[in-house]
């Protein structure tokens, strides 16, 4: 499937509460051809792991242009949808974000609400303006992008009513999923995908419920992080030891 608005479709309507769709988030080419022949439906980028790779801190450090080239390759090795971890956007404006994911063979992204420039999180309203015109980017170019909202108050230890707030606004301007990271608490994520009014997505770290149990939460996306790229860089720490004299 090559077409970026029916891959944008397929992306969507893999998002089912009760049968979630895993993400076992890709950092190069290599990786993402590996979760796509493991039978993954999608892959999806790690911005911290596509950092790790090529030497840079997470946080909006790498430059827009090395991220969008590391999407880009990914993109070009793998026939499933792609959506790329964009951060928050490295200060492109709506329009130039959704053409710079589009050019780079992405139908999804993920957007955060935290300002890397500023510090903090952005104000609510000003991220839901953001979310709703990169939607509207997205559909005069002729794909229904798949905006992954990121909600970050977890981060800070923020409260779960903060949460819910934010994650119903982008909701209401027109996010596809909303990802209370870090999120962890079996009950509160219950609640998001209650009351946040569309999918929920939960990231599958130590703390967090397995994925049996985010199945009964009727969680709809599980991605990894940076887990996967993490546990390889254990691997080759290890084995690195091994050969020391």
């Amino acid at each position: 499937m090559t077409d970026p608005a029916a891959q944008a479709a397929a992306l969507k309507g893999l998002h089912h509460n009760g049968s979630p769709l895993i993400l076992p988030n890709a950092w190069d080419a290599a990786s993402a051809r590996l979760v796509a022949e493991h039978g993954f439906p999608a892959v999806a980028t790690t911005s911290a792991g596509v950092a790790a790779a090529l030497g840079y801190d997470d946080g909006e450090n790498v430059p827009v242009a090395e991220m969008l080239a590391a999407v880009r390759r990914i993109s070009r090795r793998v026939e499933v949808p792609v959506t790329a971890d964009l951060e928050s956007g490295y200060g492109l404006a709506p329009t130039d974000l959704v053409e710079a994911l589009l050019e780079a063979g992405a139908v999804g992204l993920n957007v955060e609400d935290t300002d890397h420039a500023a510090g903090g999180l952005r104000d609510a309203g000003e991220q839901a303006d953001r979310i709703a015109a990169i939607k509207a980017a997205g559909r005069t170019a002729g794909v229904d992008i798949v905006l992954n909202a990121r909600v970050d108050v977890f981060l800070s230890g923020g409260a779960v009513e903060d949460g819910l707030a934010r994650a119903r606004r982008y909701a209401a301007a027109g996010a596809d999923c909303v990802y209370p990271i870090f999120l962890a608490d079996a009950a509160a994520i219950g609640r998001f995908v209650a009351e946040a009014g569309v999918p929920v997505n939960v990231m599958l770290h130590p703390k967090a419920p397995d994925l049996a149990r985010l199945a009964e939460l009727r969680v709809a996306r599980v991605s990894l992080g940076r887990g996967l790229e993490q546990a390889g860089a254990a691997g080759i720490t290890a084995k690195l030891e091994t050969l020391k004299l």
